[in-house]
Parts: structure tokens; sequence; C-alpha cells
């Protein structure tokens, strides 16, 4: 993709955030400094928007914001942390540390340093439902310690993960998923301030597919650009329309309703297998797609966000993707508006 991200060079300023309560919480936190909890759907904004308030709050951002994305430690081997440019000042000579210490120092270390302006400097947190309960703790003690001159905020999609003492001590901020139309209107203004032409149903398109991930949709809307010259149904189909696993959901969706639920679930297997979803995307694709089509009509669109309404419930809180999404595709097979009437397994499996 040609030139630097859409998502970075137009990344929103605070008066800039459109949810209006989301917006109203974070200007309060740039008078009136506290640990945040930003949490929503992945791809709402949440990074961004504390990016956003750490410009507003800091003369410095640059040097007044630490970003630590959890999959840094929890997704690495101790050597890939010690030798992270990041970290390592806080880790030479450390190479015998256990991770657990390592990772705690480098909190501690993070929120000990004085701020390089004004009074308190802020710490980002992103992705925190992977922290396990152990760390949390630790990270707890942190906060205590240096809460007078260091601001926490933890993003996360799912905040029920983390422990009490760590919520006590934030103020949340919720980031909804964005309307279509909220979408439309920031694909608008990016494209205006690009030059790239555009039409309204070619940013209903991109805003469409996207589900409410407005990532995806700034760089879907991007990638049109790239390859089709401008914004337009027709340039954002040939962009888009081929790219993923559409076909794939369509069929489960059409085997589940007419009852074949074993070709179904193969499909479900494949798509969480090898198409590299987890059940929340897997979930907003299948509703996106089902969206799109001309298969089925209001009162079963309907009845299918009201099951994936409790679907999305039971993967937030539940560790089994491939069952809940099963139990969606059989409660919307036998005509139910509930997802599970009974504990049973409604493929038998």
């Amino acid at each position: 993709m040609e030139g630097p991200l859409w998502i970075d060079a137009h990344a929103p300023a605070l008066d800039e955030i459109r949810q209006d309560e989301a917006r109203e919480r974070l200007e309060r936190a740039v008078d009136e400094p506290m640990n945040l909890v930003v949490q929503g759907p992945p791809g709402v904004g949440k990074t961004a928007a504390t990016r956003a308030l750490t410009r507003a709050a800091h003369e410095d951002p640059d040097a007044d914001l630490i970003e630590i994305n959890v999959a840094d430690f929890f997704g690495r081997t101790k050597k890939e942390i010690r030798t992270d440019p990041r970290f390592e000042g806080f880790l030479q000579g450390r190479s015998r540390m256990a991770k657990r210490d390592m990772i705690n120092r480098v909190l501690k270390e993070s929120a000990s340093y004085a701020p390089m302006s004004g009074e308190y400097k802020t710490v980002l947190l992103d992705n925190a439902e992977a922290i396990r309960e152990d760390f949390q703790q630790a990270l707890r003690r942190v906060m205590e310690q240096h809460h007078r001159t260091t601001q926490f905020v933890i993003a996360t999609r799912q905040p029920s993960k983390l422990i009490a003492p760590i919520r006590s001590r934030c103020f949340p901020v919720r980031v909804r998923a964005p309307t279509t139309d909220e979408a439309i209107d920031v694909l608008e203004t990016i494209c205006d301030r690009e030059g790239v032409d555009y039409d309204g149903d070619g940013l209903e398109f991109v805003a469409s597919a996207a589900g409410g991930d407005l990532r995806e949709a700034i760089l879907s809307a991007q990638a049109t650009a790239v390859e089709g010259g401008e914004i337009t149904m027709s340039t954002a189909y040939e962009t888009l329309g081929e790219v993923g696993d559409d076909d794939a959901i369509r069929e489960a969706l059409a085997d589940a309703r007419a009852g074949d639920l074993k070709d179904a679930r193969s499909t479900l297997d494949d798509l969480l297998d090898e198409g590299g979803y987890d059940g929340g995307e897997l979930l907003r694709e299948t509703l996106r797609v089902a969206r799109a089509g001309s298969e089925y009509g209001g009162d079963d669109l309907a009845r299918l966000h009201v099951l994936a309404g409790e679907a999305d419930l039971d993967l937030t809180d539940g560790l089994d993707d491939r069952t809940h999404l099963v139990h969606l595709l059989a409660a919307w097979a036998a005509g139910r508006t509930e997802l599970r009437p009974d504990l049973r397994d409604p493929v038998g499996a």
C-alpha cells in the first residue's frame, strides 16, 4: 500500500472523536488525570482515543506516552523481551531473571521515571485482557505506588478479565462499534483530506463490509483508493468483494439453514483452524455476509442478530469459541430466538 497508512496519517484529535460520551470522559481526564479502562470491540479506536488524550494532555506526548502491547510480553520469549530496544535498558545484566520478574521490572521502571513535561506521564497497556491474574496483581501494586506521577490507561475488549482491584482504580471509558453512518462520516473526512474521489454507495459498501471495525473500514478505503483510483461501488467491490472467506461463510449459513449442521460445522472448523479467525471476528464476519446478501429477509436477519448478541456474550465469558458459534448456527437453523433453551449440545458432539 502506497504512502503512510491512513489510520496513522488521520489519527483523530480528541475533539474529533465522534462518540460523545467517550469524548467527554476523555476530555475530563485531561483536566483531572485519572487511571482509565478504555473498553470496546476490536478496531473501534481504543488506542487512537488514548493517543488523542495524550496529545491533548502532554506538552511532549512522544516522550510522556509509553505504549506496551501485552503481546510484547506474553507472546514473546525472554530473549525477545530482553533485546527489545524499549526494554533492554531496564534489563541489562539480568539474563537469568525469570520472565515474570522481567515484566514486573519493566512496569516498575516505566512507571517510576519522572515525566519529561508536566506533572505526570501516561502508560498505555493495550490488549490487557491477555494479562494473567498474577501479573495483574503486580500491576495493581505498581499503580498504587506511582499513582501521583503516572496515569495508567488499560485498553481491553474484555473488561471482565480484569481483576476487581484494577477495575476499582480506573474510570471506565466505553468505545462502542461505530454505526455505518458514523464510519461513512469518518471515511468522507479522510477522503476529502486526501483528495480522493468517492461516491456514497462506495463508502457505504466499505463501511458496511467492515462490520463496525473502524480500523478495517479505513484500511479498506485506502486499499480501494490505491487500487481503483477512487472509491465507488464498482472499485470497492473489485478491491474487497473477493477478499476473505465470504463464500465459505455463506455456505455455512446455507448448510445450517438447510439442516445440514455437520457440513456447517465442518466449514466453521476450517475457518477457525485455517482462516486465522477468533470467535468474535468470525461472528462479525458472519453478520456482515448475511446482511450483504439477498438470501435472508428482515425477520431472519433480525433473529440472527439477536442470537449473535447472546453468542457474543458467551464468547466474552467463555473459552470455547467453536462451541458457541455452533450453538448460534443450530439455533438459527431451528428457528429459535434464543441461543440455547437447554444445555444439550445441538449437534450431538
